[in-house]
């Protein structure tokens, strides 16, 4: 996120934002969370926070990623299906803890909010999709996979099914079922 003009932020004041806000949506929900409690919580003015992030979606964002992005680091093993393997594997299992629950729910508020729905793209799925398009390009260039191949496709051919499963059946993501899903989805792709 671009950072506004002005004095550079207090790493500690941040921290304490982000942490007050990530607190308070794994207890509360996105739909309770307010500036004004993040700013109690944190110890700190409204004013700050508005200084820093344009809105409350940004901020919960933030406190959100700041939490989550050191549980999905990109593997490189040097084999695209073990890796693809190892990304979806980490993706479903944050997804389905605690905190990974949260993503459901600010999915289903994005749904009625906008600016939250444009935050969740541009901040966590679309760097998501980046660290997988990233994977295959390895692939393609180890020749593990067909020069002409879709990037964009495949992403979602292989990390729809989880999300569908996630938010829309509700059965078991577990590895016997990611194993199976990038063999079909290599099949197909390779």
């Amino acid at each position: 996120m671009e950072k506004k003009k002005g004095r550079p932020r207090n790493a500690a004041t941040e921290q304490a934002i982000l942490t007050a806000s990530y607190d308070l949506l794994l207890e509360t929900g996105f739909g309770a969370v307010t500036v004004e409690k993040i700013a109690e919580r944190a110890k700190v003015s409204k004013a700050t926070i508005y200084k820093w992030w344009p809105n409350k979606a940004a901020v919960v964002m933030d406190g959100f990623l700041s939490a989550a992005m050191s549980r999905l680091p990109v593997p490189d093993t040097g084999s695209v299906v073990k890796d693809i393997v190892i990304q979806v594997t980490n993706l479903a299992r944050f997804l389905t803890s605690r905190e990974g629950k949260v993503i459901n729910e600010l999915i289903a508020e994005g749904q009625f909010d906008a600016k939250l729905a444009e935050e969740y793209r541009l901040r966590y799925f679309n760097p998501r999709r980046l660290d997988a398009r990233r994977i295959l390009e390895r692939g393609v260039q180890r020749g593990e996979l067909k020069q002409e191949l879709d990037l964009e496709i495949s992403i979602d051919l292989i990390f729809g099914p989880i999300f569908y499963r996630l938010l829309v059946t509700g059965d078991i993501i577990d590895e016997a079922f990611i194993e199976t899903l990038v063999s079909y989805a290599f099949k197909g792709i390779e």
